[in-house]
């Protein structure tokens, strides 16, 4: 088993059962980048090792995708050279991945959403250039679909993990206007305290999320239906995650929300049995 294969495994993402419909090649390629997300991800994210040798980990990185990796050293990030160079992908995008990344060893605040939107665009619109280059798309509005789509997939993560990312180093991913629109302040959702303020603005974040799935939705060309099927499976069950965060009332405090196994497999049986594929 390569180690692509073995981090993707581990994660158990939502990913993986999307990625089950593509061709072996292209899956094994996803395979690949997923366990280079996560890999620079899970790097950012220790929390016992000092944030100095986080960083020199995600410099070596970025010198490896620059410069190349010598073959003994990194299984992984040889294969990731392999398979952008198969697409032609740029190496910069995969930086902007791990510059996110970077930007998570501090604690997070963000003041606007229009703040919040340059770091999703490093951890999610350049994840979605990267997937139609492998999924083998070929209209240009393809990369607005993806554009749109992480937006969606990345803000509904966010309001998942809510709790999570406050006792992950104290990290607030929604924007400080908004908890001003609504009067709920920082201190509140360190104390996380869940009352009329909160439900309002998480409700609000919810229909902005909504809208990203929904003008996503209007972008995608029909040329690339085929193409996109792993995107839209992941937006139809990150759809089902959003809509259960809010059945539940948005109490991301003391629960973390998930879409069932069962469901995510009716979900690709649905493109199955429709003949979408």
């Amino acid at each position: 088993m390569s180690v692509a294969t073995e981090i993707t495994r581990k994660a158990k993402s939502n990913l993986a059962i999307a990625l089950r419909i593509l061709p072996k090649a292209r899956r094994d390629d996803m395979v690949v980048f997923y366990a280079f997300c996560r890999t620079v991800d899970d790097i950012a994210d220790d929390p016992v090792e000092p944030k100095s040798l986080r960083r020199k980990k995600l410099a070596e990185w970025e010198e490896g995708l620059r410069e190349g990796f010598f073959p003994k050293d990194n299984e992984l990030g040889n294969a990731v050279v392999e398979m952008i160079g198969r697409y032609g992908i740029s190496p910069k995008w995969l930086t902007e991945i791990i510059d996110g990344c970077r930007m998570d060893l501090e604690v997070q605040s963000f003041g606007s959403w229009e703040e919040l939107m340059k770091y999703n665009w490093k951890v999610a619109g350049v994840v979605g250039l990267v997937c139609t280059r492998i999924f083998g798309c070929v209209h240009k509005d393809s990369d607005k679909y993806a554009e749109l789509l992480g937006n969606a997939l990345q803000l509904t993560n966010i309001l998942r993990d809510v709790g999570e990312d406050l006792a992950n180093g104290g990290r607030i991913y929604l924007p400080v206007n908004d908890m001003i629109r609504f009067q709920y302040s920082e201190r509140d959702l360190v104390g996380k305290v869940y009352d009329g303020r909160f439900l309002a603005m998480m409700s609000y974040h919810a229909q902005r999320a909504e809208y990203y799935f929904q003008e996503a939705q209007k972008m995608m060309p029909e040329i690339d239906e085929r193409s996109l099927l792993p995107a839209r499976i992941m937006s139809d069950i990150y759809h089902d995650l959003l809509e259960n965060i809010r059945a539940g009332e948005f109490r991301v405090f003391d629960k973390r929300f998930r879409v069932s196994k069962f469901r995510k497999v009716a979900i690709l049986a649905k493109y199955l049995i429709a003949g979408r594929y």
